[in-house]
């Protein structure tokens, strides 16, 4: 990729401008395309297949390419004929070789990204189109409108589409109701604090600010409306959520998506729903895409599946060689023209060591010399219906910390930051959080132990667990109740090759540490501190944590009961 010299007079931190930005998109998007079907309806990108199959592969490839095409000529400007090649292939597409909208499909998903696209460049694209090619797509993006979701964001997909056919004056009752149904939804999911849950239930994640935030704000915008998404509040929490090396935080699924994770940034710097700067949100969203070019991610050019460079275990089912793309939203950025002080403020990079705990989403926000930590009191991303015994663990939710400088290790590897007990040689996940508060400088929640399907409970078995932290120091209490005899407990801290101790304070016996041979989405082996003890009944266990650094000389044992006070024993049991 040829990005021009840096400007560390605009962009002292960076060196990155609007400039750097679009030639990143031009980059990008002149790989992808040495892959497209002679027809240009497919960009069938090297790897291997998603679950979809190879044809849905390349629908995504041509949709999510189109979306960073998009937003690089939004204005008009189209040095290498782009709309052209993404005209053809629409007209290619449309007349049969795309595959159909079905309920909970791929193509849904695509068809967003599509449909967005013309919105974006309908002067130049859509309105140049023959009517009954225009009509074609008109049908094929309606089956959106007319098929099911999945129980979540998805339902932003038939309301992009729906916004596109009414901004091309083609609206009806169905676009109306599509668009109705998903705004009520949304409603529905708002827990404060600016975050929406992803559908019903506790799923907390990227998906606030890619989709949840990005298709409606955006969708008002371009409709000179007040953006009503709750935008500004969402941007004061996650802001933080990025490393000072732009690195954002490694928790939830899809994070091959990797810098889509700025597009919320982006966003409110374009629409000025935002409580940043200009030049600090520049700061941001730069900084993401150059922590990410100058790492690994891209292979011939493209986009690989993983984070720095290729990473399997990083990745879901439903993600092909064209998934990554949806990083492409990130370059929502360029709807700020040249003269927007998105572009013209100078760049700032505020130092900011900072706690902030949000009882929405049962988060604690810890962020120390430039690496932020997220302790996870209420995130699980188990759907209502699936009761307690959903016993596989999820790495992308289920642990108690994720930060900007490390990753989970693999489920089929020693779990990371974790609290599990032993019973007759199963070890138990932790699935269903159920959130207790978040004040101040802590969080805390309960969970119900699962081990394997035949024994999926133990009754009256349960975790009371809270994290305080201070600067740079965690301070993890769980209290297990009704542990039956010959229960062992383990603890675990963080899988980096940083020096990062776990320590105990109270209760704690055994010292270990374990191999992680997958690795993480940041190193290629992992070794994990562990701290053992054996218990029955009920019995309160501390240990203290400091992710690369050390342990603090202070009397760790007189904070347990300081923080129990004021948490776990407190009255109301929330503070």
């Amino acid at each position: 990729m040829k990005l021009p010299p840096p400007d560390h007079v605009l962009s002292p931190h960076t060196g990155f401008t609007r400039e750097h930005w679009v030639a990143a998109a031009d980059g990008l998007l002149d790989a992808a395309w040495r892959h497209a079907s002679p027809d240009q309806a497919f960009l069938d990108l090297p790897g291997r297949p998603s679950r979809s199959g190879v044809r849905s592969d390349g629908l995504e490839g041509y949709a999510r390419t189109f979306l960073a095409a998009a937003f690089r000529t939004a204005h008009g400007e189209d040095p290498h004929n782009l709309l052209e090649r993404y005209a053809a292939g629409l007209t290619a597409g449309t007349a049969g070789r795309w595959p159909a909208i079905f309920d909970v499909g791929q193509p849904m998903v695509e068809s967003a990204s599509v449909a967005l696209g013309l919105r974006l460049t309908r002067p130049w694209l859509w309105d140049k189109l023959p009517e009954p090619v225009q009509d074609r797509a008109e049908e094929w993006l309606r089956g959106a409108l007319r098929h099911v979701p999945a129980a979540n964001n998805w339902y932003f997909f038939p309301y992009t589409v729906a916004s596109f056919l009414e901004s091309a004056g083609r609206g009806d009752d169905e676009t109306r109701l599509a668009k109705q149904r998903a705004m009520d939804l949304l409603r529905g999911w708002y827990v404060g604090d600016g975050w929406y849950s992803d559908g019903d239930g506790r799923a907390f994640d990227h998906y606030n600010g890619w989709a949840l935030h990005l298709y409606p704000a955006l969708d008002a915008y371009l409709d000179g409306w007040p953006v009503s998404t709750h935008l500004r509040e969402h941007l004061e929490s996650f802001h933080l959520l990025f490393g000072a090396d732009g690195a954002p935080l490694y928790f939830g699924r899809s994070l091959t998506y990797r810098f889509a994770a700025a597009a919320a940034v982006a966003l409110g710097a374009v629409t000025r729903d935002t409580p940043l700067s200009f030049g600090h949100s520049r700061h941001l969203i730069s900084n993401s895409l150059k922590y990410f070019l100058d790492r690994g991610s891209l292979t011939d050019g493209l986009l690989s599946l993983g984070w720095h460079g290729p990473h399997e275990a990083s990745l879901q089912p439903y993600s092909g060689p064209a998934s990554p793309y949806w990083a492409s939203k990130a370059f929502v950025c360029l709807l700020a023209r040249p003269d927007h002080p998105l572009w013209t403020e100078t760049e700032e990079a505020p130092d900011e060591d900072r706690t902030l705990a949000l009882p929405g989403p049962g988060f604690l926000i810890q962020r120390h010399n430039g690496v932020t930590r997220l302790h996870n009191h209420g995130s699980d991303h188990v759907r209502p219906f699936e009761g307690e015994y959903a016993t596989e663990d999820d790495p992308l939710y289920s642990r108690f910390a994720y930060s900007t400088a490390t990753g989970p290790t693999s489920r089929h590897n020693i779990a990371d930051n974790h609290l599990s007990l032993v019973f007759r040689g199963d070890r138990s996940v932790r699935r269903r959080i159920h959130p207790l508060g978040a004040r101040d400088n802590w969080a805390a929640s309960w969970h119900r132990p699962v081990f394997d399907a035949h024994q999926p409970t133990v009754p009256g078995l349960r975790v009371e667990s809270v994290t305080a932290v201070w600067e740079d120091q965690e301070l993890r209490i769980h209290r297990v109740i009704g542990a039956p005899p010959g229960t062992r407990a383990e603890l675990t801290g963080w899988a980096t090759d940083l020096p990062s101790p776990l320590e105990n304070v109270r209760g704690w016996t055994g010292v270990e540490w374990q191999t992680a041979p997958q690795g993480t989405a940041f190193t290629t082996t992992a070794t994990v501190p562990t701290l053992t003890a054996d218990v029955g009944g009920t019995v309160t266990l501390a240990a203290v944590a400091a992710l690369g650094g050390t342990i603090a000389d202070v009397d760790w044992d007189a904070r347990v009961d300081e923080v129990l006070k004021a948490t776990l024993d407190a009255p109301d049991r929330s503070g």
